[in-house]
């Protein structure tokens, strides 16, 4: 027998105010930041059929999900309601892959303890742009991964984590895969006249300082507003983008996805297909941070205690194909690039238009293939486990 599922309505609440104006920011100097959400619906080019990369992460994330979830049921003793949230849920099933290991988990240390099961509260977060109607479609494949019986309640809470989602003290346990490395809004004072989307090796100091600084001033906030909702002892994991280089805080490798993406707007502005100033204009709000970055802004913002910190190669996929052959390059070209399409066509048609968007990614499929036997690659997946104080 399976265990007990109960849907709320994901579009009923609403959100409480952050220390500053989000989607004011999101909107302002970039508005193409609003439209910021993963394609949705379970298309060719949803982010539901394109994110094996997610499932892969999850996978590594898992060992690390499991042994907090345990820590913070035997440390808060058993509570018997147990509130648990994704934050940057996206659509499709991912997200309940990662809930699903955490509720089992949940019931079978309650076993082993001879506890009785808790009720336990799944709350999906994400934009309310984002498709929670996807997701809530996989409800019976969660149901289906579910291993013992009890009594589980899901609801989707749309809003932006950089503000108050939930009451304070209300959460025992948060995740978040994929999700923080998004930023609130591109940064100010980045250079003008520039056909890059993001920091390269020819970016100004300046350009990482901006970067840097507003994703010190999100991560900061996110992890504020987690304080104020989490209880004492409760555990967060969180799994990012980040990268690998100490010494040098403007390199990306040749084939950093970024870089890609502005190769392919390039290719398109020499075609006569895109104007210059419209690729200038348009920046990721986006920031890959590395270890030290992300160790220095949780020490300082001080309501968290690290508990686990690994980093793990990133992959998209194509370094697993045999790049000797030709026809594997351009498949996992085609690969990477429906991966990146699927989080980034809603930004880039919202400032772009619909209509370079087949070109661009067929640009972006041959670039990849140019670059996939690269090996030494600056971006990493971190993965950071934090207790509430």
């Amino acid at each position: 027998m399976v265990q007990e599922i109960k849907v709320t309505n994901p579009y009923s609440r609403c959100d409480c105010k952050s220390e500053y104006k989000v989607d004011e920011e999101r909107s302002s100097k970039y508005p193409f930041v609003g439209a910021l959400c993963m394609n949705g619906g379970d298309v060719d080019n949803s982010y539901t059929t394109n994110s094996l990369l997610q499932k892969r992460v999850l996978s590594i994330t898992n060992p690390i999900l499991v042994k907090n979830t345990e820590e913070m049921l035997t440390n808060l003793d058993f509570p018997k309601c147990i509130k648990v949230a994704d934050l940057g849920c996206s659509s499709g099933q991912n997200t309940f892959l990662a809930m699903s290991e955490i509720v089992n988990t949940i019931n079978v240390l309650c076993q082993k303890w001879n506890q009785s099961r808790p009720e336990i509260d799944c709350c999906l977060n994400d934009l309310p742009t984002n498709d929670f109607n996807t997701t809530f479609k996989f409800i019976t494949f969660f149901n289906k991964k579910l291993t013992s019986n009890g009594s589980c309640f899901v609801s989707g809470v749309p809003g932006s984590f950089y503000s108050r989602l939930f009451p304070r003290k209300s959460l025992h346990f948060i995740y978040s895969i994929y999700s923080i490395h998004f930023l609130s809004k591109v940064p100010d004072g980045l250079e003008k006249n520039k056909m890059s989307v993001y920091i390269t090796s020819s970016s100004p100091l300046s350009e990482y300082k901006a970067y840097l600084n507003q994703f010190k001033r999100d991560f900061t906030t996110f992890l504020r507003m987690r304080s104020e909702e989490m209880v004492h002892n409760g555990r967060m994991v969180l799994t990012l983008i980040g990268r690998n280089t100490l010494d040098n805080p403007l390199y990306r490798d040749c084939c950093h996805c970024w870089t890609l993406l502005s190769n392919s707007l390039r290719d398109l502005v020499f075609e006569g297909l895109l104007s210059a100033s419209k690729v200038y204009s348009f920046k990721m709000p986006f920031y890959d941070p590395n270890e030290e970055e992300v160790k220095e802004i949780i020490r300082n913002e001080g309501s968290f205690q690290i508990n686990d910190l690994e980093m793990h190669e990133f992959d998209l996929g194509h370094s697993k194909e045999e790049c000797s052959l030709q026809s594997h390059k351009a498949k996992a070209g085609q690969k990477e690039a429906s991966c990146i399409r699927a989080v980034t066509e809603t930004m880039l048609v919202a400032h772009f238009g619909d209509d370079i968007i087949d070109a661009l990614f067929h640009k972006y499929a041959h670039h990849v293939s140019q670059h996939a036997s690269c090996r030494v690659k600056t971006s990493v997946t971190l993965i950071v486990s934090l207790v509430r104080k």
